[in-house]
């Protein structure tokens, strides 16, 4: 490694702090440390001083050029050497990438964050005073592909999950030349210690019994084994898929939208008891229970013929919407519906409706994926504080 031997330009550094700021100091030094760790590059390339004569001399000094660097409190302009062959390179801007490591973090950080590239570009130009492109920022977001593909992929054969929830959300996306809707399906877990965990995801055309199957074979490919209990809302390309890609998984339905979906069939005034019947049939512990408070209801309320249509639907979904009684108490809550997913769903639309209209396939997997990374890790940190404080 090329190592800092150079003795720095002080009249130069004087003349700075003497007629300018601060900022303009430590550009000042950065330049005259950058200038210097550069020629010292060229020697050992060149593996002869200037104006040495040498046997071993690769190559000849042929001057410099000037090429700008941006850094986190502006930019710089460095004197680059050159050689005659031009095979000489410095690392300098190998190490930088144009723009200091802090600075390219900290643009990923606010796209994830569904900061639009727009903003972006405006925030660095404040931040460095110096104007970065919309495109320059899109670039810079492709730093996020091997880390949200390596997550993406990861073995998912290390855990059980005995429940497992999946749901679907919609995008817009460009493709050739047109805007099109996308299907962004998303599958969840609770392991066999109670904690959540994000499996994973993928962009997709709408929802489709094939679609879903693609989804979960891709899952399975990764160790996924089946679960005691897919949870999900009744889709029927959904239903399929599960089916045909976890034989022997019991098939949970979710209670949200199973009790909305019978409350939209009621009238909309005088409901408030029917309503409070049909809330308490999910809110016991065990599938007797449930039974026994489905047929009260069904004998309490039935003969009402503007309930008609609403009976129906309960008791053709019911037995769907109470496997989770089979399970442990302790689990109910966790598994008797998809609102946790729905959560994640609802963080991914707020970063999403920054970005509108994305502009491919891949830049979708990128920003959600990212999003997904991050609310993965904030809910790990969480439960590292939460077994602090119990200590």
């Amino acid at each position: 490694m090329t190592q800092l031997q150079f003795n720095l330009n002080i009249d130069d550094l004087k003349d700075s702090v003497m007629n300018s700021n601060i900022d303009a100091v430590i550009k000042a030094s950065i330049v005259l440390v950058l200038n210097s760790f550069m020629e010292k590059e060229r020697d050992e390339f060149l593996q002869a001083g200037s104006y040495e004569r040498s046997n071993l001399r690769r190559d000849y000094r042929n001057g410099y050029y000037e090429r700008d660097l941006i850094i986190g409190i502006g930019k710089i302009t460095l004197r680059v050497p050159r050689t005659r062959s031009g095979e000489f390179s410095t690392t300098v801007f190998e190490q930088y990438a144009r723009c200091d490591q802090a600075l390219v973090l900290a643009m990923l950080e606010m796209v994830v964050n569904g900061v639009s590239t727009r903003k972006v570009s405006k925030i660095v130009e404040q931040l460095c005073g110096q104007k970065v492109s919309k495109s320059f920022v899109s670039t810079l977001t492709e730093k996020l592909d091997p880390l949200v593909n390596q997550w993406a992929s990861r073995p998912l054969n290390t855990m059980y999950y005995p429940y497992i929830f999946a749901d679907a959300m919609y995008i817009k996306v460009r493709e050739h030349n047109r805007v099109v809707s996308k299907a962004v399906y998303i599958a969840t877990a609770v392991d066999q210690n109670n904690r959540r965990e994000i499996l994973g995801l993928r962009v997709d055309h709408g929802e489709s019994t094939e679609a879903w199957q693609r989804f979960f074979q891709y899952l399975k490919s990764r160790g996924l084994q089946s679960p005691k209990l897919v949870i999900s809302d009744a889709h029927q390309g959904l239903k399929a898929a599960i089916g045909t890609e976890f034989v022997g998984s019991s098939w949970q339905r979710c209670t949200v939208h199973f009790k909305k979906n019978i409350i939209t069939h009621m009238p909309k005034k005088g409901m408030d008891e029917v309503k409070m019947g049909l809330k308490r049939i999910f809110e016991v512990t065990t599938v007797e229970e449930a039974r026994k408070y489905k047929n009260e209801y069904i004998e309490q309320f039935g003969d009402n013929p503007k309930l008609e249509k609403a009976i129906e639907i309960l008791e053709e979904g019911f037995e769907d919407a109470i496997q989770y009684l089979n399970e442990k108490p302790k689990y109910h809550t966790h598994i008797r519906s998809t609102n946790s997913l729905e959560r994640i769903n609802e963080e991914v639309r707020r970063r999403e409706k920054v970005i509108r209209i994305f502009p491919n396939t891949q830049s979708a997997f990128r920003l959600i994926g990212a999003v997904l990374m991050d609310y993965a890790e904030e809910v790990r940190r969480r439960i590292i504080r939460d077994q602090e404080e119990k200590k």
